[in-house]
């Protein structure tokens, strides 16, 4: 039986690809967000994948809504 999981390094693509539409540093990102710039780091890689709790605060540090985020993220799984 198949059982399909989100791809870390997607999440990690598309979230450093809108930080970088910002023209926001990872320091200042991680900042904003309040969470540590390593653990930011760890996701844009695709090491590790955010919990809802981060990626609202990614995306509110970012004044972007979560659902464009999760929407782009879907376009690129497809």
């Amino acid at each position: 039986m198949f059982v399909p999981t989100l791809d870390s390094r997607i999440v990690g693509e598309v979230i450093a690809d809108f930080r970088k539409k910002k023209g926001v540093s990872q320091e200042v990102l991680s900042g904003l967000a309040d969470i540590g710039r390593t653990h930011l780091s760890a996701i844009e890689r695709g090491e590790r994948k955010p919990t809802l709790e981060t990626l609202y605060r990614i995306s509110t540090a970012m004044d972007i809504k979560m659902s464009d985020i999760i929407l782009e993220i879907e376009k690129q799984i497809d």
